[in-house]
């Protein structure tokens, strides 16, 4: 026995309310040309932005923060970084802002390679403004340099009191022969100092605003796709705008007649 029953007249016109695929399709052929005008638009947009844009090159300054010795950074590198980051890079942009009235028109990242005492600042921009990276990295640098010298200075202040405290030490030690273990090791204490001293050494700039040999853009091709997905999803939205602003004006126009 079957036992279906035939549609209420409430889901009759729910289903009559429900857009079809074919409605779709019918509606996308109809307004096609809707699509062709703005897909046309963004992808030739693109490619004449991919055509036009200025290549852009990677700027490099590599410093070596100063050392306590081959293997060992006087302060770490992160502590200069944040330094950079939180105050000499904005004092620089306000300097910037101040003689030009204008923002900086690039930006300035700071790294520390993973087990190194270098410091890496790198700009990414056109060759126009080449001279105005090499100033800003060069401002930069000098502050680090300003800094990391007088780490090196308070350091050497503390490694000479301690030197001459040993020597004193050391001199009191030498009258008594009871105590010439204690002597040898003030000496051998002080002498260790002595080289530590020596080891010391201050920050060295090894690289300054250097260019990099290959552009790092624009990725024309890259753009021209992005600028087709983006023609194709925006010509489909305008598709059904358009649609819909016809189908709008029709029924205002309905209203209209059955006023009159």
């Amino acid at each position: 026995m079957n036992n279906s029953y035939p549609h209420s007249r409430e889901d009759q016109d729910r289903y009559s309310d429900e857009i079809s695929l074919v409605d779709l399709a019918t509606t996308f052929i109809r307004r096609r040309r809707v699509f062709y005008v703005v897909f046309l638009i963004c992808t030739l947009g693109g490619l004449a932005y991919a055509l036009q844009a200025s290549n852009t090159y990677e700027y490099v300054s590599l410093v070596q923060v100063a050392q306590k010795d081959t293997e060992t950074s006087l302060q770490a590198p992160a502590v200069t970084i944040a330094t950079l980051e939180n105050r000499w890079l904005p004092e620089v942009k306000t300097f910037f802002r101040t003689q030009n009235e204008e923002n900086l028109p690039f930006s300035v990242k700071f790294e520390n390679p993973e087990n190194t005492g270098l410091i890496r600042l790198s700009t990414e921009t056109t060759e126009d403004q080449a001279e105005q990276v090499e100033e800003t990295h060069k401002l930069l640098i000098q502050d680090v340099s300003q800094y990391q010298e007088a780490l090196v200075k308070r350091e050497q202040v503390n490694l000479d009191r301690q030197i001459s405290s040993l020597s004193a030490v050391a001199e009191s030690l030498k009258q008594q022969p009871e105590s010439s273990d204690a002597y040898a090791a003030a000496l051998q204490k002080s002498s260790n100092l002595e080289i530590a001293r020596q080891n010391l050494a201050g920050m060295e700039v090894l690289v300054s605003a250097r260019q990099s040999a290959d552009k790092t853009g624009p990725k024309r091709s890259l753009i021209v796709i992005l600028a087709t997905l983006l023609g194709g999803m925006l010509g489909v939205f305008m598709v059904f705008m358009a649609e819909f602003g016809a189908n709008v004006k029709m029924q205002l126009a309905k209203t209209r007649t059955i006023d009159d």
